[in-house]
C-alpha cells in the first residue's frame, strides 16, 4: 500500500509538468471550454480523437464516418472526409452534391447536413452513421459478446455443475443479483416473462455507461448522455407497461374508486391518472440522460481547469505556477469523478431496471377479492 501511494504521488507530480511541453509559455492562449465539452458530448459526422503537434501546427486525428443521405438528386453515400475543413463565410463546411454541414452556432439545423437548392436550405433524408450511431453498434457488439460467452457456458453445463469462475462467474453473479434481488421481489411469478427485456436494459445501459468512460475508441461515445437513446428505452418500457396492463389497471385510471364528483362531469382524477402514465417513462428518460450527461460534463470541466490556469494571466511564471499547482488538484478531482462515474454507471442501470419492473408490476394489478 505504501508503494502504491508513492507511485500515485509521483504520477500526479509528473502530470503537473506535462501540459507545458511543446507550448510557448510567453504566449497567452485561450481555452474554449464550451468547445471541449460539446466536442465530446454532442453528436457529429466524424469521430475526433485528438490533435498532434505543436500549438501552431496541430494535426487532428479523426475517424471519418459514412454519410448516407437522400437529396433532390437521389441517394448518395460518401465519407465525411469529403466535407471541407475550411468553412465558408457563414461558418458552414461545404461538401459534394450541394451539401453542407451547418455551423454549430446556427439557429436552424446546427451541426446537421443540409442541401442548398436555389438559395434555399433543405434537410435531406439523413441516415448517416454518426458518432452516436457508431457508438451504439460498438456497444451492441460488446454486449452480445458479454452475454453470449456466459450463455455458451450454460448451454454446455447442467444446473448442478460447479459454479463457473473468471468472467463467466462474474456475469453469473451480475445476472442472478439483478434477477433475484430486483425482478423476482417486484414481479413475482411474472419475473421470467419480463426478465429478457429488463436484463437487456440493465446490461445495455451498464455497458454503454462504462464504454463512455473509456477515453479513446472504441469507447468515448456518450451514448446514454444522448436524449434519443434514453427516449427509446423509456418509450419501450412505456409500451410494455400499457399494452400488457390488466383491466383493473385501466379501470383505476379511467374510472378510479373516488367520489363521483371527482370523475363527473369534470374528469379530474382520470386526467391526473392519465397524466401519470406519461410522467413515469419521462422520469426514466430524464433521470438517465441527466445523470450521465452531467457526469461527463463535470469530469471534462475538471480537466479544462488546468488548461485555463496555464493561460489566465499575462505573466508566464504566474501561469506556470498556477497551472502546475492546479494540475495536481484537477487530475485528482478527475480521477475521483471517473471512479464515481463507474459507481453511477451501475446505479443508473439498476435504477432504470428497477423502476421499469415496478411500473410493469403496477400495471398488472388484480381486483381484490372480498370475502
Amino acid at each position: 500500500m505504501k508503494h502504491i501511494k508513492q507511485v500515485l504521488i509521483a504520477i500526479l507530480l509528473l502530470t503537473a509538468f506535462l501540459p507545458v511541453q511543446g507550448r510557448d509559455m510567453s504566449k497567452k492562449a485561450t481555452v474554449d471550454v464550451k468547445e471541449i465539452l460539446w466536442g465530446h458530448i454532442k453528436d457529429s459526422y466524424e469521430w475526433h480523437i485528438t490533435d498532434l503537434g505543436t500549438e501552431d501546427n496541430l494535426t487532428p486525428i479523426i475517424i471519418h464516418l459514412p454519410i448516407i443521405v437522400h437529396t433532390t438528386t437521389g441517394w448518395h453515400v460518401f465519407s465525411s472526409s469529403e466535407f471541407s475543413e475550411e468553412r465558408d463565410k457563414n461558418g458552414d463546411r461545404p461538401g459534394p452534391h450541394n451539401l453542407v454541414i451547418k455551423n454549430g452556432e446556427d439557429a436552424t439545423n446546427p451541426n446537421l447536413i443540409v442541401e442548398k437548392v436555389n438559395g434555399k436550405e433543405l434537410r435531406p433524408i439523413d441516415i448517416s452513421i454518426t458518432k452516436t450511431v457508431c457508438t451504439l453498434f460498438i456497444d451492441a457488439i460488446v454486449l452480445l459478446l458479454v452475454i453470449l460467452i456466459p450463455a455458451r457456458w450454460c448451454k454446455k453445463h447442467k444446473p448442478q455443475d460447479k459454479a463457473p469462475k473468471g468472467f463467466t462467474g462474474l456475469m453469473h453473479m451480475f445476472i442472478m443479483s439483478v434477477y433475484d434481488e430486483v425482478l423476482k421481489p417486484t414481479l413475482g411469478e411474472e419475473a421470467p416473462k419480463y426478465a429478457p427485456w429488463l436484463l437487456t436494459c440493465f446490461f445495455f445501459i451498464f455497458c454503454a455507461n462504462l464504454m463512455g468512460l473509456v477515453p479513446f475508441p472504441p469507447g468515448g461515445g456518450n451514448l446514454t448522455g444522448n436524449i434519443t437513446c434514453t427516449f427509446f428505452l423509456g418509450v419501450s418500457t412505456f409500451l410494455i407497461v400499457n399494452f400488457t396492463g390488466s383491466k383493473e389497471y385501466w379501470k383505476e385510471i379511467l374510472w378510479p374508486d373516488v367520489p363521483l364528483w371527482m370523475k363527473f362531469p369534470i374528469p379530474l382524477m382520470p386526467f391526473i391518472e392519465l397524466f401519470g402514465i406519461f410522467t413515469k417513462p419521462l422520469a426514466l428518460i430524464i433521470r438517465l440522460f441527466a445523470n450521465m450527461f452531467a457526469g461527463h460534463a463535470i469530469a471534462l470541466s475538471f480537466c479544462a481547469i488546468m488548461f485555463i490556469m496555464f493561460s489566465f494571466a499575462d505573466n508566464a511564471i504566474v501561469n506556470y505556477a498556477a497551472g502546475s499547482g492546479m494540475s495536481v488538484i484537477a487530475i485528482s478531482l478527475s480521477v475521483f469523478m471517473m471512479l464515481l462515474e463507474i459507481l453511477v454507471s451501475y446505479i443508473q442501470a439498476l435504477v432504470f431496471t428497477m423502476l421499469s419492473a415496478v411500473f410493469i408490476s403496477q400495471a398488472h394489478v388484480k381486483k381484490e377479492k372480498t370475502e
